[in-house]
Formats: C-alpha cells, structure tokens, sequence
C-alpha cells in the first residue's frame, strides 16, 4: 500500500474516515456553485415522486393525472402510484448514481460540469439493474435482523460509482463492490455515523446549512472510493512490473 506522503502528494486522501471528510471539505470550497447548482437540478428532477412520500401532495397531483398504455386506462391516485414508481426506477435511482460521478469527479480535482450528473444515460441498463439488485440485497438483509443490512449497505457503497466510472455490468459492479470494500466496510460504517450527526447540525442550522451538509457527505464517500480505487491501480501496476 502507497505511503501517507504518496497520497499527500498526489492529492489523494488517505482511505481513512476524518482524512476524507478533510478531503471532501476543502473541495466542497473549490466546486460549491457547480455541486450546489447539481444538488438543485436534482431536487426539481425529483419533484415529480414527491407525491409518494407525501401523502396530501400525492393526492393533490393524483387529482389531474392521467396515464394512456394503449387500450388501458389509468386514473387518480393509481395511476400517480404507477407513474412514480417507474419514474423513481427508470430515472430518479440512476440519476443518483450520476450524481455520485459528479461528486467523484470533483473529488479527484476534475472538470466538473452540471452535465456530468446525466453520465449515467452511457450505461443507462446497467444502472437500473444495479439499483434494484443492491436494493433487494440490502432490504433482505434488513428483513434477516437489522446488522446484515448495514453490512451489505457498506459492502455495496461503491456500486454507484463503478457503474458510472467504470461502465461495469451489474452484477460486476456488485461483486467488484464487496472486493474492493475488504477492510473498509467498519470504516464506511463510521463515515455514514458521521454523516448522521453532520445532517443534524445541518439541519439546526437550517437552509443553507443541511446543502453544506449535504455536500459535504456525498464528497467524504466519493473521497473514499477514489482513495480505494487509487489504491487498487497502483497495485495492479506495481504487480505487473
């Protein structure tokens, strides 16, 4: 494994919980107008399922919706039901995960652009396949007592990431995923603690303070994956020379 001075050096974070929350921090400074302005699109992007998770909303828009499958008709509050779940699979879960790429790419000090949160459309199957095997995964482990859920949830948080950044196959990515997070899986543990009481200091300090929160996570773990990831490269080339 590369030295504290190589990841130093190189801008990498050490793949420790307070070195890539240190990490995340300073670029949040760097690229806050362009993850702030991704975080917004991403809400008006999600707008259209709210009504799934706010009861009085989603019959306020049932109310006006109408869905047409060829001889099949849907109306009111079943066919909002029909058309936000296959919004939420078709294009809210994939679009996490370019957003997790963008967040990645401004981790790694890259050109960031807002369009980079649409990068997931270049393995668009993939991500949907993904999210809904990693989904059932997780909620198995949640039903068979509540610690082998938390295991797989950070067995599994790089996912996003290999499947946008490295174009993998489901399946792929998920395998990949539980290789590459060998040794990290108590640290990702620590980090998604961490990230509870960051989003409650958020949250106390209102408005801009639970964005900052926010974007302040999403770059700890996106610091974590580049770290590992750096890692695994360096040894892959130092194993063939």
């Amino acid at each position: 494994m590369p030295s504290d001075n190589f990841f130093a050096k190189n801008l990498i974070p050490s793949p420790g919980v307070f070195s890539c929350y240190s990490h995340g921090w300073r670029q949040m400074w760097r690229y806050f107008l362009e993850l702030l302005l991704i975080l917004i699109v991403s809400f008006i992007f999600s707008l259209p399922s709210l009504g799934l998770y706010y009861e009085k909303l989603g019959k306020i828009i049932s109310d006006v919706v109408k869905i047409d499958l060829l001889f099949i008709s849907f109306e009111g509050l079943g066919a909002y039901i029909v058309f936000a779940i296959l919004y939420v699979i078709l294009f809210e879960w994939p679009l996490e995960y370019g957003i997790s790429y963008a967040f990645l790419k401004a981790s790694r000090n890259e050109n960031l652009q807002v369009k980079n949160m649409f990068a997931f459309f270049k393995n668009y199957s993939n991500s949907i396949m993904a999210n809904l095997l990693t989904s059932f995964i997780i909620i198995v482990g949640f039903i068979f007592f509540l610690i082998p859920g938390i295991i797989f949830s950070c067995k599994l948080a790089f996912v996003p990431y290999l499947i946008v950044d490295k174009k993998m196959d489901a399946v792929a990515a998920v395998k990949e995923s539980w290789r590459m997070t060998g040794g990290y899986a108590i640290k990702i543990f620590l980090m998604g603690l961490l990230a509870f009481f960051i989003a409650i200091g958020g949250l106390i300090a209102l408005g801009i303070g639970i964005i900052i929160s926010i974007i302040w996570i999403k770059l700890a773990f996106a610091a974590l994956y580049y770290s590992v990831d750096s890692d695994n490269e360096i040894s892959d080339l130092t194993a063939k020379t």
